[in-house]
């Protein structure tokens, strides 16, 4: 097994800040080298130096897609932080569906943007408190995008399958009844929850305009991993992603208060969300 030397990791680690935007100091050392020692053996590479190399010459970016997915394949569950979801459950989405209800708008525009979706159990665990929210959704038009940096993450989240162990991880047992079909030794979202998202890789450094404007933004233990001046350049561009009386949502360890003076933090019971000023 190949030993990451300091001079390869700092090399990596620029490499790696300069691909995703994911900032590593010298206490990642051994995250770095765990996850992509995997990728030396399948390209049969002696060292990380090589590996870096390797990377830096092939056109075709396989290699460099391969790096991103190993260093960037975080932690994620169903109903990851309960807190969150009775916010989104009880307040937010109650709230944005009375305020569609009352402009007239036919059918209700909904659009939801989870921003580091992983593999889509946060997204499915939207599109799950929607459907129990709304039973008829063919009075709405809700759109519900996840977007992550990985390839690998993307494939699977489209695909909607989970193993035994993705599933019993914060799923309840009635939600797991309801929306999911066994599927030899994995289960399946069911198509009415999968036909309510949709997938697609985005590097959130770039421009992300495009996308057009969203009534809720989900973007969660994702900008722990950047410096301070990109996190105030992600927020900006999130902000300008944000319908004027749009929610945002970050991790419940984070903060954007001293960062982002354009939003306001709002508090639901154990809850911290944030609105345009």
């Amino acid at each position: 097994m190949a030993k990451l030397l300091p001079d390869e990791f700092n090399v990596l680690a620029k490499y790696i800040y300069s691909i995703s935007g994911v900032c590593l100091d010298e206490s990642k050392t051994y995250l770095v080298e765990t996850r992509l020692q995997r990728l030396l053996s399948r390209y049969d590479i002696a060292t990380f130096s090589e590996l870096y190399y390797k990377a830096l010459s092939d056109m075709t970016k396989s290699l460099q897609n391969k790096i991103i997915d190993a260093i960037t394949t975080g932690e994620t569950m169903f109903f990851r932080d309960a807190a969150m979801f009775e916010l989104l459950q009880h307040k937010i989405l109650p709230d944005l569906i009375d305020l569609k209800n009352r402009r007239g708008c036919m059918p209700v525009p909904i659009h939801i943007w989870s921003a580091a979706s992983s593999t889509g159990q946060e997204v499915y665990s939207i599109a799950m408190v929607l459907k129990e929210l709304i039973p008829d959704l063919s009075r709405y038009n809700i759109k519900i995008i996840g977007t992550d940096i990985s390839d690998e993450a993307v494939a699977r989240a489209s695909y909607g399958q989970y193993n035994q162990f993705e599933i019993e991880r914060g799923l309840p047992k009635d939600k797991q009844a309801r929306y999911f079909a066994k599927d030899s030794n994995s289960w399946k979202i069911s198509d009415e929850i999968r036909a309510m998202a949709t997938f697609k890789k985005l590097n959130l450094f770039d421009d992300f305009s495009g996308m057009g404007a969203f009534d809720i933004v989900l973007c969660r233990n994702v900008a722990i991993y950047f410096t301070e001046q990109d996190k105030v350049r992600l927020f900006r561009k999130i902000g300008g992603a944000l319908e004027s009386d749009g929610y945002l949502i970050i991790g419940s360890t984070e903060s954007l208060t001293g960062i982002c003076p354009q939003f306001k933090p709002k508090r639901y019971l154990r809850s911290v969300f944030y609105q345009l000023k």
